[in-house]
């Protein structure tokens, strides 16, 4: 078990959840003779939950701030029916309409983060009036209507890389993106290496990098053969592109900068935060602003994939998303989380249900199953914290082998180091 911590890095929680989500899928992979793993299967699990990832990283964060957003859902509706009037009736090009989805998405933002950050209202009350306001302003606007969008808005949705180069069979593009992370990979290894040794660090045995990038490696380039060999037409997903940007984004900015620390600060110990010269309710505004962009930007990707806006829009939304961010290892009370994680969490969640489906489970079955995972995830946390135990996941490791250490004593890591006051 060692070995595994040295390959796969020391967050054992993040670890936990990487093998329940290969766990997972090797169980359907099984159950439904191979369906899971197929090209077209996994490009529609792309297209069909990359909204829902897009939500759980803003939530993230939002969580990690000890707040939650119950409106994300009513605002991607929202935005969505606003942008697909603006383009219809408006005359607005479809690239001025994704403007104006972002501007509705942050002015709603900072609207609720007002008054959560400096009026005082607890975010779970602002934002379910604002589930209420938005979700009927949505049926106000579009006249409870179905509002289609034009072609070129629709790419964003349900476009795909496209073909360039000579035929080989392949998606060119889909190829080039794989090869590239598997380079940034390898660049990633041995820069962390020189790092480290350069710093006089322990440094891990030359035989478990080269392991490491063997297996993440191998894993990149068959996830990248999966998206390259689709039905003709098909390739890696333009919202799939839009997601990896995201992610590696938000993921630098919550671990590698100013804010992103505050965030964590604020979410650990608001009152030492407040000691240490962190600005609280600046950052709770910039979570909340943050939050109800992703939101829009969520909402029209999923319009441009279903060719139009409707009134049932983002219905159940919020649920899923804050389930991915708990189930990918965030703490309830705040201050613990990361924005992979919330990935991984959100995979689990996408999987599981797109398997029930291949398997012909109900929508109720599937419901309760979901319910499930998500409250076992929660108390299995909660109470083995409660009792100065490892989570469900350090649990898990310690009869498989690990050490005693409890790893959810672990500092976060943007909160390692010194915390830096605004300028």
């Amino acid at each position: 078990m060692n070995i595994i911590k040295q390959l796969f890095g020391g967050n054992s929680r993040q670890f936990g959840m990487i093998f329940a989500l290969v766990a997972l899928i090797a169980f359907f992979q099984v159950k439904t003779d191979g369906l899971i793993l197929t090209p077209d299967n996994v490009i529609n699990l792309m297209n069909g939950y990359s909204y829902i990832l897009i939500l759980a990283i803003g939530m993230v964060l939002v969580i990690i701030a000890g707040h939650i957003d119950l409106s994300v859902g009513s605002v991607a509706a929202f935005v969505g029916i606003v942008v697909a009037l603006s383009m219809r009736d408006w005359g607005l090009p479809w690239y001025l309409g994704i403007v104006v989805g972002l501007l509705l998405g942050a002015a709603i933002g900072a609207w609720q983060g007002f008054f959560v950050a400096y009026v005082g209202i607890p975010a779970f009350i602002v934002t379910l009036a604002g589930m209420l306001l938005f979700r009927g302003a949505n049926q106000l606007f579009g006249k409870s209507l179905t509002i289609p969008v034009p072609k070129e808005f629709q790419s964003i949705g349900a476009g795909y890389l496209p073909e360039i180069g000579p035929n080989t069979g392949y998606n060119n593009l889909t190829l080039l993106i794989g090869f590239i992370g598997v380079a940034a990979l390898v660049w990633g290894e041995l820069r962390s290496r020189k790092r480290a040794v350069a710093l006089g660090s322990d440094v891990k045995p030359f035989w478990v990098t080269v392991v490491k990038v063997v297996v993440f490696a191998a894993v990149i380039l068959y996830v990248t053969y999966l998206f390259a060999t689709g039905r003709p037409g098909t390739s890696f997903p333009i919202p799939g592109i839009i997601l990896g940007v995201l992610v590696l984004v938000y993921g630098f900015i919550s671990s590698r900068t100013t804010i992103g620390r505050h965030v964590y600060a604020v979410g650990g110990n608001r009152h030492a935060a407040a000691l240490s010269g962190v600005k609280s309710k600046r950052t709770d505004f910039l979570v909340m602003l943050n939050m109800s962009m992703l939101a829009g930007l969520a909402g029209m990707i999923f319009v441009a994939r279903a060719n139009a806006s409707g009134p049932s829009d983002g219905v159940g939304w919020e649920l899923d998303a804050i389930a991915a961010v708990f189930i990918g290892g965030a703490a309830v009370t705040g201050g613990v989380g990361t924005v992979m994680g919330s990935m991984i969490g959100g995979l689990v969640m996408a999987v599981l249900n797109n398997g029930l489906q291949l398997l012909g489970v109900g929508s109720d079955w599937t419901q309760i199953i979901k319910g499930l995972v998500l409250l076992a995830a929660v108390v299995f946390d909660v109470y083995n914290k409660s009792q100065g135990k490892p989570s469900f996941i350090g649990f898990m490791m310690k009869k498989l082998g690990g050490n005693n250490s409890n790893p959810d004593l672990e500092v976060a890591e943007p909160l390692k180091g010194t915390i830096k006051t605004d300028a």
